[in-house]
This record gives structure tokens, sequence and C-alpha cells, in this order.
């Protein structure tokens, strides 16, 4: 028997349907020259499938705003070129038994750090900051602001359309939402900025209500958020439970199904006074069901690896893992380096070949697409 068996039951959300809890966690690629997804990727998705996972939450694509990506090989999700590449890989990954959901995406301010010399349109943010005392992108104008909102209730409606099972807003590590949210990247003093985060959530709320419109009542959204942002590890948008409702809750009153909860390391707890994770907290004040990510499988956080080079398959995580979904702290469970390492991990963890599970090494990141 495999600690992770209780995992193996479907889970149902909407359109939203898994045959299992485990959901390949999105990682950016950058295999898609001009925004077009090559080809080697519709199977390096469809592998995930068939080594056991239930759902593909795509690489963060860019949504039909120019100015939303800091490097060209970001994959676009709009346009018929690229929307035909996306729609093989739904097709495929369909066909081998998964579900997939595109996470749209756009980066605020930040520069992309894997390719700094990337040609790319003038950036834009709330503030013209993307950290303390770091400039990052134009200020958005309200103009601004209606434009982006429509760019996502577009993509959201192509998800839609061509059949994915539901659609994914990266919030989190620091991108365009999170510097909405962030006291210290949103210093607006319109309706969009203010000194409480209930005052910060406007602009999310309202991208989330426009893409409600556009997929309708039975159509799931998947929310991403983090408290830790890419480099700023220490960062907090909440501070302690009342904020993270004061966070969360207009979020999900605007129509967010689902929050995909993002810690570097998942056994970590977000506040003091309990073990719960930030997936934990989220289920905790929304009532909403949540997915947990954060160095599953593995023995320390994917920043270590840049560093250090290789991270060592570990069950204990995976122990740990098991207790707190059978707690119920989070419905979901999105595995990363682990999965994107060896197509096969959860088969080779159900089945008992732990040892002939291979490392995540920081080269299989942007080397290749195994």
């Amino acid at each position: 028997m495999s600690v992770l068996d209780a995992f193996m039951a479907p889970f149902e959300c909407k359109s939203f349907r898994a045959r299992n809890r485990f959901a390949m966690a999105p990682m950016s690629r950058y295999f898609a020259p001009n925004g077009i997804l090559a080809d080697a990727s519709i199977d390096y998705y469809r592998r995930r499938i068939e080594g056991g996972i239930g759902t593909v939450i795509t690489e963060a694509v860019a949504i039909d705003r120019v100015e939303s990506v800091a490097a060209d090989t970001v994959p676009r999700f709009w346009g018929a070129e690229a929307l035909a590449a996306w729609d093989k890989v739904r097709a495929d990954v369909h066909a081998a038994g998964g579900a997939i959901v595109p996470q749209l995406w756009h980066v605020g301010g930040c520069e992309d750090f894997n390719f700094p010399d990337s040609p790319h349109a003038p950036l834009e943010s709330p503030s013209g900051i993307v950290g303390p005392d770091v400039q990052g992108g134009r200020v958005m104008s309200e103009q601004d602001i209606a434009d982006v909102i429509a760019s996502f209730a577009r993509g959201a409606a192509d998800a839609k359309r061509i059949g994915c099972d539901a659609v994914e807003l990266h919030g989190a590590h620091g991108y365009l939402f999170d510097q909405f949210f962030w006291e210290l990247t949103n210093r607006r003093t319109d309706r969009y900025g203010g000194p409480d985060i209930a005052d910060r959530v406007r602009f999310t709320v309202e991208v989330i209500e426009a893409v409600r419109q556009a997929v309708g009542p039975d159509y799931a959204i998947i929310f991403r958020i983090s408290q830790w942002k890419t480099y700023m590890y220490e960062a907090k948008i909440a501070h302690n439970p009342q904020e993270m409702e004061r966070w969360l809750l207009p979020l999900a009153d605007a129509g967010v199904d689902i929050f995909h909860c993002s810690d570097r390391r998942f056994w970590e707890p977000t506040f003091a006074e309990s073990d719960l994770n930030l997936a934990g907290w989220a289920k905790k004040v929304t009532g909403k069901a949540t997915i947990t990510v954060g160095s599953v499988g593995l023995d320390r956080d994917l920043m270590a690896d840049f560093v250090e080079g290789e991270s060592v398959p570990s069950l204990k995580s995976l122990n740990e893992l098991a207790r707190r979904f059978d707690r119920g702290d989070f419905d979901m469970v999105a595995v990363g380096r682990a999965l994107l390492s060896d197509p096969q991990w959860l088969e080779k963890v159900q089945s008992g070949r732990i040892s002939e599970l291979k490392p995540y090494s920081r080269d299989l990141m942007m080397e290749t697409l195994y």
C-alpha cells in the first residue's frame, strides 16, 4: 500500500474533472519561438499524463497584450497559430485520460532573469516598481488596467472554446496581480490602491468578474497565490489570518473556485499560531477547494537548486503531504521539479520503485523537454 493511495480518488469542480488529485505544476520552459509552442511540448505534456498524473496545469502563457511577458519564447495563448498548437496539446492530454488547465500570465514590471536580453515590449506595473527600491515597468493608467482586464477575459474564453477543462490566473510570485496586492509595489492613490489589502484587491476582483462573465457560471476558475516573491522569500501579503480573509474572500466572492497555493516548502506553516500551510489557510478562510504546491517529493526548495544543482527524491515529505491531505487541508497537490525530472514519478512512487526515481537537476529546466 502506497502513502499516496488516498490521492488517487477523482476530483470534480464544475467543468474541471480530474481522475486523481495530482497535477503537474506550471513551470516556464521557454520552448516557444516567437510565442508558438514547439511540437516537442505536446509530447512533453502528454508523457506526464501517461505517467499517471491526472491534470496538466500548463507553463505560464501570455495573454494578448504585448506588455504581458518579458521573453519572446514564452508561449502565447492568443492568435490562430498559437491556439492551434495548444489545441493539439489539449487533444493529446485528453486522449491520454488527463485534464488540462492553461495558466494565463502577465508579468507586470518583472524582467525575465532567465532571458534578460530577450526582445519584448515595454513592461507595465501598478506603480512602476516591482520590489523595495526596484524599478519595473511604466505606471499603468486606468485605461491600461481596463485593457488588461479585457485581455484576461479573452484568454479565458479561448481556453473554454478550445476545450480546456478550466483556466488558471497566475496571481503569485511577484507578477502583475501580486504587484497590485503587495503594499510595497502598489502605491497607487486611485481606486486600485490603498492602505489595506482589501483596497488593493480591486484590480484582481475586476479581472475575475470579467473572466467569470466570459466563461459562464459552470466553468472552473483557479487562482494561484503565494506570499513569497522570486528572490524576496520573506515577503508577506497577509501577516495574519484576518488579513488573509480580507485578501482572499473578495476573490472567492468574485468567482474563484479553487485557490492554487504556492509555498516554497509545503510543510512550513504560514502563521505562527498553526501548522497550516497556505493551502490550509486559504481553504479555512474561504471554504473553497485548494491545491498545495512547494517542493513536493524533493529534499529542498527550487531556489536552492539554482545554487546547488540537484535535488534528491524524498519520501519523508510525502508522508507529511499525506498527513495534511487526510486532515483535509487541501484537495489537490501540484508536483513540479520531481515530475519535470521523471514523467513516471507518480507511477514509480505508487509501485514502490523508489530507487528508480530520477533526481532533479537545474539543467533540466532550461535544456530539455524530456
